[in-house]
């Protein structure tokens, strides 16, 4: 047996064994919530042919705006994105501030016309006008930029049955653009709809659909009354220019956590439907929940006969081969896999999956003095129930003054950094918290605690490190930190239980396994990561 296998092996025997009262056998056919346990908020599903495609928001990560398809709404993978970088700012660069939780939102996915289309509104807005307008003649892409417009905020791209095209977007306002889709229809813009008495809160996140003659318009929204948290909203007309009506048509609490909403529904070849909404969970982020759809009174009525989302359901489709948007990789590929997000647009020349084949070659290129400022950190995210990541490390060409290491990353981050020194090498586990400005978001401050220090042997040219992350209720979405020097046997090192946190003030999403390498002194040195394992507990 390799090293690489018995790693593989212990990984997955540790993970089995973490909370094993709590796993629950469940049958592999049916569609447990969260249908995805991971951060995948503001989701626009579309079907075409029997395939569902889905787009979620990444803002700060690139590639941006991942494309994920499943055939059964229970296996999904990404099959592609929709840029590869946005290059309108130099803070996409981590140049003159950053793109933390900003960057790419709510993308609206559409099929029109034999092409895809997907429209999004960057919140970090550029010279040319900040809502881009992309195409493509197959999901996997290639993407290209269509046309550019004005800001929309959390807009959702409509083509009427006749193909006349228009944007929903902000609190009930929308506007027709032209055939071609690059100009707004003068005079068009207007509010559909005026906020009720009781929409106190944000009204947002518009997905609009049609069927059977009724325009449909999905919003979030955030009712701060006691009890009560967020709720899907519908507005209907059959005619854009009549008045809409509303109805709620989802509050529900689930798994634990308060009420959630914002996302879509969308129909299957038979004629069923589903709805796709997000929810909070805490340190991973926000999770997407799978629900029937009711026609009652001509409403698409979310949840069970009890308008609550179900814990199971009975599947849409049986015998898909099992897929994941969260995955292990030997860096064997030519190409980068689809699974991993660069944070911030990567430095193309400072890494390499062919200089050292089998590796993922990580080469310092910038002087920085902390993490959230290191170019070239590579994700993925995290997954619940319980996960586990770990990487091989070949640290024999680091130079002085270079930190290495892997992370859970966010605006919380605990971190594992190999430091060298010299001839010194040290682990550290730490806990670093990053404060940024409100306008460019800049970094201002990183407080580092570190937690416990390990001096390594100066001729040590290899580590293993490992990251467990707990996101069950109760379990205060614990991550755990092991290393080891053979392979073999794992040591935890630093803080036990430490929690993970989700601040929509900051980085605005889950928590992200990260490997990164940075030079504090001077560039050129780098490390090689092989093989990345992980493994996630069945829900």
């Amino acid at each position: 047996m390799t090293t690489r296998t018995l790693l593989r092996t212990l990984l997955c025997i540790a993970l089995l064994t973490v909370n094993n009262d709590n796993v629950k056998s469940q049958n592999s056919d049916y569609i447990t919530n969260p249908m995805l346990w991971a951060d995948v908020p503001d989701p626009d599903v579309i079907r075409v042919d029997d395939t569902f495609y889905m787009v979620s928001t990444t803002m700060h990560l690139m590639p941006g705006a991942p494309v994920m398809a499943s055939k059964d709404l229970k296996n999904w993978e990404t099959v592609g994105y929709i840029f590869d970088k946005l290059t309108d700012s130099p803070k996409y660069d981590l140049q003159e501030g950053t793109v933390y939780g900003r960057g790419q939102w709510a993308t609206s996915l559409k099929y029109h016309d034999g092409k895809f289309w997907a429209l999004l509104a960057p919140n970090e807005g550029g010279p040319m006008g900040d809502t881009y307008i992309f195409t493509a003649p197959k999901a996997e892409g290639p993407w290209t930029i269509h046309s550019r417009l004005r800001h929309f905020h959390d807009a959702t791209l409509f083509f009427d049955e006749d193909g006349t095209p228009y944007v929903f977007y902000g609190t009930g306002e929308m506007c027709q653009l032209s055939r071609d889709l690059k100009s707004v229809v003068e005079g068009t813009n207007r509010h559909y709809f005026q906020r009720e008495a009781d929409e106190r809160g944000l009204l947002e996140g518009t997905r609009v659909v049609k069927h059977n003659g009724t325009y449909y318009a999905l919003l979030i929204s955030h009712v701060y009354a006691p009890g009560r948290h967020r709720r899907e909203v519908c507005y209907r007309t059959k005619d854009l220019n009549a008045k809409w009506e509303k109805n709620v048509i989802l509050e529900s609490d689930f798994g634990g956590f308060s009420y959630l909403a914002q996302g879509t529904i969308v129909d299957t070849d038979e004629g069923d439907w589903y709805g796709i909404m997000f929810q909070d969970r805490g340190g991973v982020g926000r999770v997407l929940t799978l629900s029937p759809v009711r026609w009652i009174d001509g409403w698409p009525m979310l949840g069970d006969e009890s308008g609550k989302v179900p814990t199971k359901m009975r599947p849409y489709k049986s015998g898909q081969p099992k897929t994941g948007i969260v995955r292990s990789d030997d860096f064997s590929s030519s190409k980068l896999g689809l699974h991993w997000q660069w944070n911030h647009n990567p430095i193309d020349q400072a890494w390499s999956l062919s200089e050292r084949p089998g590796f993922m070659r990580m080469k310092t290129s910038r002087i920085v003095q902390n993490l959230y400022l290191a170019p070239n950190t590579l994700t993925q995210r995290m997954e619940g129930p319980a996960c586990s990541g770990s990487i091989y490390l070949d640290l024999s060409k680091m130079k002085d003054g270079d930190c290495a290491g892997f992370a859970t990353f966010n605006g919380d981050s605990g971190v594992l950094t190999i430091k060298k020194k010299g001839k010194k090498l040290t682990l550290e586990m730490s806990e670093q918290k990053v404060s940024l400005t409100d306008r460019e978001k800049a970094v201002t401050n990183v407080e580092e605690k570190v937690i416990e220090t390990v001096n390594l042997n100066s001729k040590l040219s290899a580590i293993n490190l490992r990251i467990t992350g707990d996101f069950q209720p109760g379990h205060n979405d614990a991550a755990n930190f092991y290393y080891s020097l053979d392979g073999q046997k794992w040591i935890q090192i630093g803080t036990k239980n430490y929690r993970m946190t989700f601040d929509y003030r900051r980085f605005f999403m889950g928590s992200k396994f990260a490997i990164f390498n940075y030079a504090t002194k001077k560039d050129g040195g780098y490390i090689d990561v092989d093989e990345f394992v992980y493994t996630c507990e069945p829900k």
